[in-house]
């Protein structure tokens, strides 16, 4: 398949885990690929394996400097930008009564004002190339509650709003906006879950597909998405979670008090 020849694809948190195999998968579809990160050494590293088709461009999605940065120097060298995968995001543990509010909004600031923030750049570009498609990452915590992950489903929650507002907002650009929210899938980010075994059998006990996703999953759903494919859909929040929402959250607190003891 090359449904991606002639098209140019921005990718944040593209150095590892989901946002890598997005981009991956797009180069070996025919796109060419600018993933983007705050980690210059990984993105190095994620570009070369990527190939020809790859650069990448350093980028805090938590800072109004960089992003703006990073965008006026992806016009500089592509001069278009068609497609997009926001997939920069972060986490911290904490319930209402004891999660810090720096944490609460240090988390929200990556996870759902950067992406607001990193979008209006995107779309820009993407209005005067004549529309394009813009993939957000979210998660079943968006929609599911996790005990003592507040700051997280929250940030995940607003992104779910926020990408059904800017489709609203951009439809009229033709430019697409959805989001994929996976379940537990091993990466950089989830390896404390993925790490404890009673944490892994909570996960699998709530899903009809009783088994962990894999990046490649998320990237084969955020493909479609992107793609020609998926032209006249807009506004969605697909989950790609082994049937997760179709039951409740999971329990972690048998995990999480190892941060709180006397909470």
């Amino acid at each position: 398949m090359a449904r991606f020849t002639g098209k140019h694809v921005f990718v944040t948190g593209g150095g590892t885990g989901i946002g890598l195999a997005c981009a991956r998968r797009i180069a070996e579809e025919g796109g060419s690929v600018t993933i983007a990160g705050r980690r210059e050494s990984v993105l190095q590293e994620a570009a070369a394996a990527l190939g020809s088709a790859a650069d990448y461009i350093v980028c805090d999605v938590a800072s109004d400097a960089s992003v703006e940065a990073a965008l006026a120097e992806l016009q500089r060298r592509h001069g278009r930008l068609h497609l997009a995968v926001n997939a920069a995001g972060t986490g911290t543990v904490g319930s209402v009564l004891n999660g810090p509010v720096s944490e609460f909004t240090r988390v929200l600031d990556t996870n759902l004002t950067g992406v607001y923030r990193v979008m209006q750049h995107e779309a820009r570009l993407m209005r005067e190339s004549g529309g394009g498609s813009i993939v957000n990452i979210s998660s079943i915590a968006g929609t599911h509650t996790h005990r003592w992950m507040t700051a997280y489903c929250v940030a995940k929650a607003g992104l779910n709003m926020l990408t059904r507002c800017a489709a609203d907002d951009l439809g009229e650009f033709r430019i697409r906006v959805n989001a994929v929210a996976p379940g537990l899938v091993p990466t950089d980010l989830a390896a404390g879950l993925v790490a404890n075994e009673e944490t892994v059998a909570e996960y699998l006990r709530r899903m009809p597909l009783a088994r962990l996703g894999t990046t490649d999953d998320i990237a084969n759903t955020v493909a479609f998405l992107l793609s020609d494919d998926a032209d006249w859909v807009t506004g969605m929040v697909l989950p790609a979670d082994g049937g997760h929402h179709l039951r409740q959250g999971p329990d972690l607190l048998h995990q999480f008090r190892a941060y709180f003891p006397s909470a």
